[in-house]
């Protein structure tokens, strides 16, 4: 079962840019509206992305999706670790959390 990050710890990482997040929402979500940094990594095509974009198995990644009744962001981060990627977590919570705290996203909604 993929570790759990919460909010306040996800903010501080991406802050000091310490982190990969990984926006698991259809890509017309993510053009919306995303966490900060994210890049928009859906489950059908982990196995292809992932190479290119991840590089490094050990490299701290954070997924999530809209909120805790989505199961998008699990199901990236499952593929990443089968994939042998060793530090996955999963913001469970996801942007509706990140939204209702007034933190900043970017996207075409925050414009």
């Amino acid at each position: 079962m993929t570790t759990l990050i919460a909010r306040d710890e996800l903010q501080a990482e991406i802050a000091a840019g310490a982190v990969i997040v990984i926006d698991a929402l259809p890509k017309s979500y993510y053009v919306q509206q995303h966490l900060p940094t994210a890049i928009n990594i859906v489950e059908e095509d982990v196995a292809a992305l992932a190479a290119v974009l991840l590089r490094d198995v050990d490299a701290p990644i954070v997924t999530y999706c809209s909120n805790e009744a989505c199961a998008n962001s699990g199901r990236v981060a499952t593929r990443l670790e089968a994939l042998g990627y060793r530090n996955v977590r999963k913001y469970r919570e996801g942007i509706q959390d990140w939204v209702d705290a007034g933190l900043p996203t970017e996207g075409a909604a925050a414009a």
